[in-house]
C-alpha cells in the first residue's frame, strides 16, 4: 500500500505541475491566431501561423490530458453513475481505467513508431532506434547521436517544418497520460480496500 500511495503522489504531483503550466499554453495559441488575422489585414500574411497554432493545440491538448483525468474533469456519461455507491463507482472505475491503459499502450507505441519514422528511421524499430540514438549520444556525444538520425520528416506545407518536435511531444504527452491512468487504477485500488489515498 504504501509503494501504491508513494506512485500517486509523485505521478500527481508531476502530473499537476504539468498541467498547471500547459495551461497557459491557450495565450499562446491565441497569440499566434491574433498575429495571423493581423498580418492578413496589415501585412503580409505570414504561412507558419496556421500550422503552428495547431501544434500548439495539440501540444495544449495532449499535455493537459493526464490533468484533466485526474480533476476528473473529462467527459462522462452520468446517466447512472452518479446515483452509484462510492464502492460500485471504483469497481466500474477500475474496469473501465484497464481498457483505457490498454489503448494508451497502443497509442504510445504508435507514436513512438512515428516519431522514429519522422527522424529517419523506415524500419519500423522505434526501440531499438531510439537505442541506437541514446546509445550513440552517450558514446559519442550529440554528433555521433547526429549520424544515427536519417533524413528528417518535414510537414507538405509550404512552410515545411521538421515535425519530430510536435511529434516528440505528443509521445511525451501520451507516456503521461499512461502514468496518469495507472495513477487512477492504483486509487481505485485503494478505494476498494477502504485504504486512505
Amino acid at each position: 500500500m504504501r509503494a501504491l500511495r508513494a506512485y500517486i503522489r509523485v505521478v500527481d504531483g508531476f502530473n499537476y505541475r504539468v498541467g498547471r503550466v500547459v495551461m497557459y499554453g491557450i495565450f499562446v495559441m491565441m497569440g499566434i491566431l491574433l498575429w495571423s488575422s493581423f498580418s492578413k489585414v496589415a501585412l503580409v500574411p505570414s504561412l507558419w501561423t496556421l500550422e503552428m497554432a495547431q501544434f500548439a493545440m495539440v501540444a495544449y491538448y495532449m499535455l493537459g490530458g493526464p490533468y484533466s483525468i485526474q480533476m476528473g474533469s473529462h467527459v462522462r456519461m452520468d446517466l447512472f453513475y452518479g446515483s452509484w455507491s462510492d464502492r460500485r463507482k471504483a469497481w466500474f472505475d477500475a474496469c473501465t481505467v484497464l481498457f483505457l491503459i490498454f489503448y494508451l499502450g497502443v497509442l504510445l507505441w504508435g507514436g513512438l513508431s512515428s516519431a522514429s519514422y519522422s527522424l529517419g528511421d523506415f524500419r519500423g524499430e522505434p526501440v531499438q532506434f531510439f537505442g541506437r540514438i541514446i546509445g550513440a549520444f552517450f558514446t559519442g556525444g550529440p554528433t555521433a547521436a547526429a549520424e544515427e538520425i536519417g533524413f528528417l520528416e518535414q510537414s507538405a506545407t509550404s512552410w515545411r517544418p521538421y515535425l519530430w518536435p510536435i511529434k516528440f511531444i505528443m509521445v511525451v504527452a501520451i507516456f503521461l497520460m499512461l502514468l496518469q491512468a495507472v495513477s487512477e487504477f492504483f486509487k481505485d485500488i485503494l478505494r476498494l480496500r477502504g485504504a486512505e489515498i
